[in-house]
């Protein structure tokens, strides 16, 4: 979902733009700060509109809270695992988050890609060995139980007694 809002922000043409990965000692609430700025306040209400449409649609999730969107000058978007703050320049410049999470480490949007990639292929390759085996068992599970089935039904059709005629009718 970072990176999905990421990529939005790069879309809406947003400056700047910095990933900070929290240290989870130093920061309980959430895993993640996405910062961003914009020119003007309409520029940074679309890219907090843009990141919730993005979100909505591609994730089903809606932030908890949005704070500052009507003024657009520092706009926060809380998502829990991360938190997404779009500022205008010189009220970022101002407040400097960064500068204020020291212990945080600086991700670009290009180093979350390579990160993400890594990981993704990682468990792809763990991945087709278990369902390759998952598949096996399963076949030979199907063909056992196939051919059980059909055992039974033939058993079941040999241990059958013929009717008897009803008394008194030959």
């Amino acid at each position: 979902m970072v990176l999905a809002a990421a990529t939005v922000c790069e879309d809406k043409k947003g400056e700047d733009t910095k990933i900070l990965e929290l240290d989870p000692m130093d920061s309980g609430f959430t895993d993640f700060f996405l910062i961003t700025s914009g020119i003007n306040e309409k520029q940074t209400q679309a890219i907090a509109e843009g990141i919730e449409l993005e979100l909505k649609r591609k994730f089903a999730t809606y932030p908890n809270s949005v704070e500052g969107r009507k003024l657009g000058e520092w706009i926060l978007m809380d998502y829990v695992d991360f938190v997404v703050q779009i500022f205008l320049k010189d009220r970022r410049e101002y407040y400097d988050i960064e500068r204020l999470r020291k212990s945080a480490r600086h991700l670009d949007v290009a180093e979350l890609k390579a990160a993400l990639t890594e990981r993704t292929l990682a468990v792809r390759k763990k991945a087709p060995v278990k369902a390759a085996a998952v598949k096996k068992k399963s076949a030979r599970g199907a063909v056992a139980k196939d051919t059980a089935v059909k055992k039974a039904v033939k058993s079941a059709a040999r241990k059958t007694p013929k009717k008897a005629a009803a008394p008194g009718k030959k």
